[in-house]
Parts: C-alpha cells; structure tokens; sequence
C-alpha cells in the first residue's frame, strides 16, 4: 500500500486533478495528428430547484489554474504506469505526447463575464480558444471550479435578497465537504452578497471580515454561566458578542444583559427564534443595551430568514452555515463545457449537439444583455463573434481576460465583486426575486441571432448528410 500524502492540490498539480478521459482524448488526437484551434463554451443548461438567475464565481480561481498548468516528471512517470496508458498500441507515439506533456503550458486565450455577473440559462458566461488539446485537457478543472463558486454564490445572493440590509455570516466550513470547500464557500458566499465569514484562513487570504463569537462548549467548560460570560467580556471588551441559549435562553439574556454597555451582542442558536428574538431584544433595551444585535443561527436559510423577517423578528444578523456551503436544497449545478468550434483546413467548423434535452449552439459567439425602460434585466442575446450588426442598447458580457500564458490583468478586489452581485440584485425584474416555484418560461429568454440559427441549420443539414 503507498503511503498516505496530505491531500491539497497544489495549483501547479492540477493537470492531474481531472478525469482521466480528458487525457485519453488529448492522446487520441495526438494520435491522429490533430491539434489547431478549437473554441469550448461554458454554460449552466438549467437552473437549480427554485432558482431565477445564477452569480458567476470562481474566474480568479480558474484563470489561476490555467496559469500554472505543468506536468512534471512523477505525474508523467504515473500516466505512463496506468493500466490506459501502459497498453496503447503504439509505444512510440506515447512517448512523444510524453514529451508533450512534459512541455505542456496553457496558451489559449480566454473570453469570460466578470464575476459577480448575474446570468441565466444557456448563456455562455466562460470560452476558451486555443489548441484543441489544450482545451480539452482543462473541461474538469473549469468546471469543478466554476461549478461548485457559482453554486453557492447563487445561494448567497437569494439570502441576500430577503435579508435586505441585516448582516449576513457565513457558519459553513465545519458542514462543507472539506476545508478546500469551506474555504471556496466562504469566497463564493461573500461575491454572492455575504458580510463576512468565520473561517479564518478566508479571512487572511481573500481580506472577507473575519466574524466569530463562542461556541457552547465555552459556556459549558465554566461552573457558572455567568462567570463564563464575564471573563469573555474581560478577554474582548470590545467584540464580545455572548451565545444564550446553552442552558435557558432568557435566563441567559437577563445574564448577558447584566453585564452592561460592553455587551455588543447576543447570539440565539436554538429555539423558536422569532419569539425568543422578540423576548431577547426587550430584557436587552430594558438595560439600556439597544445597540447591542441579536445574532440568529442554527440551520438557517432563505426562506426561514424570509418568514422570520415578515413576522418582525428583531434579529440584526444572520448566521447561515449548512444550508449555504451545501446548496441543501439543490446541491447541483448543470453547468458544461462544450466543444463548439473548430478551424479545419484554415475554415470555421461549427460543432453543436442535437440531443433533445441537452443542446448546445454553434460557432464562437458573443454573449449580451439587454435591460428594460427600467434599467432592469429583459434577455440575453447570443450571436456568432463579431456578427453585425450588434444589438442596440445590449451589453456586451464576455471579456478578454487570460492570454499568453497568463490572465491580463490583476484579479479584482473581492468587495468590487461582491458590488457587482448587488448592482445586479438591485437590477432583477420582480419576477426574478421570487424563492419558491420554478419558472415556466424564464421570464429572461434568450434570443438567437439569425446568423446562429442559420449555422444551427447548416450543422442539422451535415449531420443528416
């Protein structure tokens, strides 16, 4: 048995981190002798349970990836050694993509939307242009990242949405599904409209506020509850926001409460806590504590925090763990990576599936958005790159962001991100702020350009040639 490693992925290792198909198809085109340009498009074909728009997130992650793409010597040594690998039938040939591979560096360029861009079915938020192998090598690497960013970011901006101006607290490291994830969470959840995050490597690395009160095993390692709540407050005289409810709620607001004005705060994790909110904040302005907040927790989501606010709960902030990092209610995301061009004998050849429940559209395209009177989200628009004449009054979306090896410019400060989220929430058709119920149609549809449904005919005419 080999021995155990720590399990992070080194960015510059990630040529590894994919499915092993992406590396058997690069052979296969060595192979043959293929190679030239060829354009991927990533697309989201549907929304996830209950959702109206999705949050793009994960692009700086991504374009860094691209960046540091390497094999080294073991990672070679380790292909050649796989049960695929150790029986091609031309030993030779497999030596020289080794060779390949042993020179491999991404680049192709890349086109995208900036994160924070709120976006909808069918709308091709990522391309990739570049050697067809190397585009085919980084479909999982794209989409394990954009995936999973975008996923929770779309979670964090519908919170957002009904939490209106109360703070909102990321509390989901400890439930995601290991620490790379609770760091990606925390990220995801601040582009998508959070405040900050408990999770203090986020914190140190990405400049998310750092929030953190105590946990009930700090009351419980006391004899009494009060002696717990007062040497918190002598440790953080100016922070010290106290957790209630690890013996009787009220009693333990009364305590907390006594404490005076250095109190900041109170945190309810258990409980009807509509009503214990609404006892909570009397016993705390009855000692004159009236700024001091009321934190709220214990599996919360978009519809409870939406309920809990139109019964009048006077809660200040919001802690929401499981139900963010998870997407708990849709933990998936049908987003792919498509082929949809490719340049052969010096021509575009435009390539696009037919199946009924999973098409895609042909050629390189431009993707736009167009508003309403209101200044408001009214449709996407795809056309064939640089078709005229564009659509008046449409923004273009896709960028230039990554070429020659690297991304074009510095990433953007994670606050800009978070501020485009929330330019786009404040920019959402009412129909779009809805929770429950899916949408039938999107009341954002897509218009095609006539220039892409004559390349959709053409390439329906080819396949039944």
């Amino acid at each position: 048995m080999s021995e155990h490693k720590h399990l992070s992925i080194d960015p510059a290792s990630a040529s590894l981190a994919t499915d092993l198909y992406q590396i058997t198809m690069m052979y296969a085109y060595f192979a043959a002798g293929m190679g030239g340009q060829a354009t991927f498009e990533y697309f989201v074909r549907k929304l996830p349970r209950n959702r109206r728009f999705l949050v793009l997130a994960g692009l700086e992650q991504a374009l860094a990836t691209l960046r540091d793409l390497r094999f080294d010597g073991p990672q070679i040594d380790f292909l050649r050694q796989t049960p695929t690998f150790s029986q091609v039938g031309d030993p030779a040939t497999l030596n020289q993509f080794l060779e390949y591979l042993r020179d491999f560096r991404f680049t192709g360029e890349v086109r995208a939307a900036r994160e924070g861009t709120i976006f909808f079915p069918n709308e091709p938020v990522l391309q990739v242009t570049g050697d067809l192998l190397q585009g085919q090598l980084v479909e999982t690497i794209l989409l394990s990242t954009l995936n999973y960013q975008t996923l929770v970011a779309s979670k964090a901006a519908r919170i957002r949405l009904v939490a209106g101006d109360r703070t909102l607290i990321d509390f989901g490291t400890r439930r995601a599904h290991g620490p790379q994830a609770g760091l990606m969470a925390a990220r995801a959840a601040f582009v998508g409209g959070f405040d900050g995050t408990s999770n203090v490597l986020a914190a140190q690395l990405l400049g998310i506020p750092a929030v953190g009160t105590a946990a009930h095993a700090y009351t419980m390692a006391f004899e009494r509850e009060q002696d717990a709540f007062a040497h918190y407050l002598d440790a953080f005289p100016a922070s010290t926001t106290l957790l209630i409810d690890t013996y009787d709620t009220l009693r333990g607001a009364r305590r907390a409460a006594a404490l005076g004005a250095g109190l900041k705060g109170v945190r309810l994790d258990s409980g009807d806590l509509g009503a214990l909110s609404v006892q909570v904040r009397a016993i705390l302005d009855a000692q004159g504590l009236t700024e001091a907040r009321i934190v709220a927790s214990n599996d919360l989501n978009e519809i409870k925090i939406r309920d809990l606010l139109a019964d009048g709960a006077p809660v200040d902030v919001f802690g929401v763990g499981t139900e963010l990092v998870t997407s708990r209610d849709d933990p998936t995301l049908s987003g792919v990576y498509k082929l949809v061009e490719k340049i052969v004998d010096g021509q575009p050849f435009p390539t696009m599936k037919f199946s009924s429940d999973k098409p895609s559209y042909p050629g390189r395209k431009d993707l736009y958005r167009l508003l309403d009177a209101d200044g408001r989200a009214a449709a996407g628009v795809l056309t064939q790159a640089g078709e005229p004449p564009l659509p008046e009054g449409a923004i273009p979306l896709l960028e230039l962001v990554f070429e020659g090896g690297r991304p074009l410019a510095p990433p953007e400060p994670i606050e800009r991100l978070r501020a485009r989220t929330l330019e786009g929430l404040n920019a959402l058709p009412d129909a779009l702020r809805g929770l429950e119920g899916d949408l039938h149609p999107h009341p954002v549809t897509l218009h095609i350009s006539p220039d892409t449904e004559a390349l959709m005919a053409r390439c329906l005419a080819r396949f039944n040639d």
